[in-house]
């Protein structure tokens, strides 16, 4: 099949799935977009299966964000975004990875499938760990200090959060591992998944911007309530909204499978 075909094909079926969450609202209409436009690079240039992985990705997400959503509620207000995907958000997990799949698909190299499977691992990783960590019956400690948080803080680590993003991303790992034929990228995906994870973590306590409601006398990522209120920004820095910090996380976890992958050949 050639690249034109793989395009045309991975075009229509970002389309179909794209579509496929927009109806079950789990992304919007720009989210839809953002899957149309990821999709079609990592099915054109990666190939079936990469796409594959990109769509456990997007099913095992959507399924544990709705997963015990009502016990979730409250700490999901602290959150910039929840529920259905937006562009920012699409790119944000898929962006790198898209990017991956096409250097992978005009060199062929090991390096770029292990950075591609390193950015999905982190991707899958990163919401395995929020959405299931928020539910785990201690309390966060804080990544930068050990110190004691609440439940949904930025940088907050639990240990069933850590397990559930070495899960999350032993599952990509383990995905690639049966498509490709290498079981090399089970570790692969393992090890870059949750280095970015922790990364992305770092990020979320030293320089993410954290706001103070007010109105609700909590912090929050969200830097205006729903009801339009303003919210105080407290510390992090104004640009590095969650979007950015989950798009480096997705960064750090490619370098990292591309240096094992350039490493191991």
């Amino acid at each position: 099949m050639d690249l034109l075909t793989r395009l045309l094909l991975g075009l229509l079926l970002s389309i179909a799935i794209g579509y496929a969450g927009y109806r079950r609202q789990a992304l919007t209409r720009s989210g839809w977009l953002g899957a149309v436009l990821t999709g079609t690079s990592i099915f054109g240039f990666g190939g079936l299966d990469l796409g594959i992985l990109l769509v456990a990705f997007f099913v095992s997400s959507s399924l544990l964000t709705r997963y015990k959503d009502k016990a979730k509620a409250e700490v999901a207000e602290m959150f910039s975004k929840g529920g259905a995907r937006d562009l920012g958000q699409a790119l944000a997990n898929g962006g790198v990875a898209a990017i991956m799949a096409f250097l992978l698909g005009l060199t062929g190299q090991m390096a770029f499938l292990a950075a591609f499977v390193g950015a999905m691992a982190e991707a899958n990783a990163d919401t395995w760990a929020t959405e299931l960590g928020v539910l785990a019956r201690q309390k966060p400690r804080l990544i930068t200090d050990g110190r004691v948080v609440a439940p949904g803080t930025s940088g907050g680590l639990t240990r069933l959060g850590t397990l559930s993003a070495l899960s999350g991303a032993a599952l990509v790992g383990a995905l690639a591992a049966v498509f490709r034929g290498n079981w090399r990228l089970l570790p692969i995906a393992a090890i870059a998944g949750l280095v970015g994870s922790l990364f992305d973590s770092l990020l979320g306590a030293t320089v993410q911007a954290i706001y103070y409601s007010d109105r609700r006398g909590k912090e929050t990522e969200k830097s205006v309530d729903r009801d339009g209120t303003p919210n105080r920004r407290v510390r992090g820095w104004a640009w590095m909204n969650n979007d950015a910090v989950n798009l480096l996380g997705t960064f750090a976890g490619s370098l990292v499978g591309l240096f094992i992958g350039a490493a191991i050949g």
